[in-house]
């Protein structure tokens, strides 16, 4: 008969301690980079939806204008929420809302503010001249989508 090489009869012997160590390393550097990464774009998700929130309260307080002889007396977010009923307006259920809505320079302006779930607030200043600011302020160290304070 042929010789054959002796195979083990005993199968395979399974993972060396430095190879199971080496691959729970690199587990590791690889949660590292993603876990930041991924609570970054948490973050940024719930500042979208205050910046959708400010937006849609901009342009429910230009239809309110429309409906008041282009001024804004008496503009509130509660005004805003009977204009747009998917305008939030209070705090709770996860969602962005409108906590600051009034009319400013002798109506003829506004201020708009929204806060997102991490507490950034995003704000639409509107003026009398017509010009449009959009600012951002961030609660925590994650900017999110806050990153210059002009959004």
């Amino acid at each position: 008969m042929l010789n054959r090489p002796h195979r083990s009869t005993r199968g395979e012997q399974g993972f060396t301690l430095i190879e199971l160590l080496v691959v729970i390393l690199i587990i590791g550097v690889l949660a590292a980079i993603a876990i930041p990464a991924f609570i970054n774009q948490r973050g940024k998700a719930t500042d979208a939806q205050a910046k959708e929130m400010a937006r849609t309260a901009e342009q429910a307080a230009e239809t309110y204008s429309t409906d008041n002889n282009g001024e804004y007396k008496g503009l509130e977010p509660k005004v805003l929420h009977e204009y747009e009923p998917a305008i939030v307006t209070e705090a709770g259920k996860g969602n962005a809302y409108i906590n600051v809505a009034e009319a400013k320079e002798e109506n003829k302006g506004y201020v708009i503010v929204a806060t997102s779930l991490n507490g950034d607030t995003f704000t639409i200043t509107k003026i009398a001249a017509g010009t449009v600011a959009r600012t951002c302020e961030t609660k925590l160290a994650n900017k999110g989508g806050c990153q210059t304070g002009k959004w």
